[in-house]
């Protein structure tokens, strides 16, 4: 027979086996990147020399300098609708983690009774009629599973990982909408300058079309020429319209992102007056990429994966619980507490799994999950890798386009107002003008469009290094 001194030794000793058992789990070491340790070289990707703050090292705020713009993220980040979600879903795994880590400690609960009973005499052994009253005050363990294999320590392994990769998968889904609200945010400012200049366009052209009038009054242009000039008058009114309709949709964009009204005084700036963001080094591969969040999450949800081989491994081996109780009994209420009424139950079980087709095939899944999750995370590193190295040259290029789109303006400007000038003296016809302006507008569109382009692949080389994550 147990003592309660030994019963309560036996006990201490199963808990600390259970919580200090052995672990079937692989080890896990991280895969070797399939990416190159540099970043492309070649003509796309002349980038100049010099001290550049790392991307990784700046915050947000200190990128987009732009108080509009930065006012209308903040805005974004507290009530946008997916971001909400993507905490939620923070807070629900660490929750699941929680009970999970839970499963490893006895779950302690108490319990009080009492009844009360009448035998009649002709049932009563005694030929009387006999009451009995009995009450108990009891703590147990029920059923608590002992780790010895490492089956539960595995599943609480799984649970923390599936918590970190989702908390990596909300900071990701941070940097991706603050990439998101800027484009969407510098695509309105850029349309908006489109805007302005149609309508400086617009108020040119109806001078020449007042010139155009009084020529064909004097007899001096032809009936096509004055329609001609009508003509491209109506066609910037529409082009006008158009523009119109697209910085309201812009704006309806915006607002669906930030997730909330915004100021109008927000959103009244144009492209010009927008500060650009610094340019930045992406640094080396080896060190920027398997910082990024999404890599992180995959890497996560790998590890997650070799904990559960672990788990599945453990259903192989037997498994032990426990269920035991302490307390006290006795005939009388007044005499629950006295010396003598002690009561302890211990009542430990073994289940050995002889043979189970659905292990085999846990273990299977298992394996196969964790190969799926590994290639996973291979292949966002690629992504990764790519992304950046896209970004970079284009960071080059657009430089490059920009400077000769400057002098490319800079000439057409020259060409309209010579022709205009010829025309006027009747040198040249207004076809020469016509196409002038035409290709004039075009270039000014086409500059905003590329200015736009270089803003915002500084946003997107910023967000795809995993800016702003700090």
């Amino acid at each position: 027979m147990y003592t309660e001194k030994t019963l309560s030794l036996i006990i201490l000793s199963v808990v600390v086996i259970g919580l200090t058992g052995c672990n079937l789990a692989p080890p896990y070491r991280r895969p070797e990147a399939p990416v190159s340790s540099t970043w492309p070289t070649g003509s796309a990707y002349r980038i100049e020399k010099g001290d550049r703050p790392l991307g990784t090292k700046l915050s947000w705020q200190e990128f987009y300098h732009d108080k509009h713009l930065q006012e209308i993220i903040a805005l974004a980040l507290k009530n946008n609708r997916d971001l909400k979600l993507a905490i939620l879903n923070v807070e629900r795994t660490r929750a699941l983690y929680g009970i999970q880590k839970a499963e490893l400690y006895p779950s302690v609960s108490a319990a009080a009774s009492g009844s009360k009973s009448r035998l009649p005499a002709d049932l009563s052994p005694t030929g009387k009629a006999t009451t009995q009253e009995r009450y108990d005050v009891a703590l147990g363990i029920t059923a608590w599973e002992i780790d010895f294999f490492g089956r539960l320590r595995n599943l609480r392994d799984q649970a923390l990982d599936d918590y970190l990769a989702e908390d990596f998968a909300r900071r990701s889904a941070e940097i991706l909408l603050i990439s998101t609200v800027v484009n969407a945010y510098i695509t309105l400012t850029a349309d908006r300058e489109i805007l302005k200049l149609l309508e400086m366009m617009e108020e040119a052209q109806r001078k020449t079309l007042d010139l155009v009038k009084k020529r064909y009054d004097l007899g001096l242009a032809s009936e096509i020429e004055l329609n001609q000039a009508k003509s491209q008058v109506d066609a910037i009114k529409g082009e006008t319209a158009r523009i119109i309709q697209k910085i309201a949709q812009d704006e309806n964009t915006l607002r669906f992102l930030v997730g909330t009204d915004i100021k109008e005084e927000l959103l009244s700036k144009i492209l010009s007056e927008l500060n650009e963001p610094p340019e930045i080094s992406a640094g080396l591969p080896s060190e920027i990429l398997l910082q990024r969040p999404d890599v992180l999450a995959a890497e996560e949800r790998l590890k997650a994966a070799h904990a559960n081989i672990g788990a599945a491994r453990a259903a192989f081996f037997p498994r032990i619980s426990l269920t035991t109780s302490f307390g006290t009994a006795s005939a009388e209420l007044s005499g629950l507490f006295k010396s003598g009424s002690a009561t302890w139950n211990f009542v430990p079980q073994l289940a050995v799994p002889i043979f189970d087709a659905r292990t085999w095939s846990a273990y299977d899944v298992a394996k196969v999950n964790r190969d799926i999750l590994l290639t996973q995370y291979e292949k966002t590193l690629q992504i990764a890798f790519k992304e950046v190295a896209d970004a970079l040259a284009a960071e080059s290029m657009l430089k490059e386009q920009l400077d000769a789109h400057y002098s490319l303006v800079s000439a057409l400007e020259k060409t309209y107002t010579l022709s205009l000038v010829r025309y006027e003296k009747g040198i040249d016809s207004y076809l020469n003008v016509l196409d002038a302006q035409r290709s004039l507008l075009a270039a000014k569109q086409a500059l905003v469009n590329l200015r736009l382009s270089r803003f915002a692949n500084r946003a997107i080389l910023f967000k795809v290094l995993g800016g702003g994550n700090k």
